[in-house]
């Protein structure tokens, strides 16, 4: 669970911060052994990266290479959060008497950062590939043409609804373990819950006595049953609409 745990938060994070990845990935790719002056600078700033991106590439080029992006962190993070975790679960990281020790927590942290950072690089290095694919006005560095998927394919479809479906999962998981808890709590004998007297008191006592890990039990079961019905619900909708605007036409 703590590999799945650590996996998902990452990649509700990368979700957010890949566009500040791409304009990253540009800024560091323009002027590539030039000296200064001599290039031209399409980026000068983070900013005006952010609205040349937009403007000449079109704002989904701020997401590009999001698809191994997740993967990359979910892969790395899950396992460098995941091994820490279970290593300090195990009690590597304690001295016999008990007490943390400063050297096993910093090699342990050291060694699950190399097996992420090691087995996530050939990812890494696909998405550094996508995110400098630009229109040849503002291109930096040396452009590959790569394409993950074909246009018009039902791989895009389903890999959008695998992205989804995490997305769901992080943002739903809390109201449903509460509806759970409510559903499944004692009433007396006017059917009136005796722990809970609504969806935000579930939330908050929840939140309280548990901590926030608490309002996340069950993700992984979430995941599995919730994943695989948002990915097929879109996939099957995706092609639907595709055979009937195909045979209307």
């Amino acid at each position: 669970m703590d590999f799945l745990m650590s996996g998902l938060a990452a990649c509700g994070a990368c979700v957010f911060t890949n566009p500040l990845e791409v304009v990253k990935t540009r800024m560091q790719l323009q002027g590539e052994l030039k000296a200064p002056g001599t290039y031209q600078r399409h980026y000068r700033n983070v900013f005006h990266a952010f609205i040349t991106i937009g403007r000449v590439d079109g704002l989904a080029a701020l997401q590009k290479g999001l698809a191994p992006a997740l993967l990359y962190q979910f892969l790395m993070n899950g396992i460098r959060l995941g091994t820490y975790s279970l290593a300090e679960a195990r009690g590597y990281l304690h001295t016999a008497e008990g007490t943390l020790s400063p050297p096993r927590s910093a090699a342990a942290g050291a060694l699950a950062g190399v097996m992420g950072a090691y087995l996530g690089s050939p990812i890494y290095m696909v998405k550094t590939h996508l995110q400098a694919q630009a229109a040849s006005e503002i291109a930096v560095g040396h452009q590959y043409k790569h394409q993950i998927f074909p246009p018009q394919t039902w791989k895009v479809a389903l890999v959008a609804a695998m992205v989804s479906g995490i997305a769901v999962v992080l943002a739903m998981t809390p109201f449903d373990v509460a509806s759970t808890r409510l559903y499944n709590q004692p009433t007396d004998a006017r059917g009136k819950g005796l722990m809970y007297r609504g969806i935000l008191d579930a939330l908050l006592q929840t939140a309280r006595t548990e901590g926030i890990f608490g309002m996340y039990k069950g993700i992984g079961a979430s995941y599995f049953r919730l994943g695989p019905h948002t990915i097929l619900s879109l996939f099957f909708w995706d092609q639907l609409r595709t055979l009937y605007y195909t045979y209307t036409k």
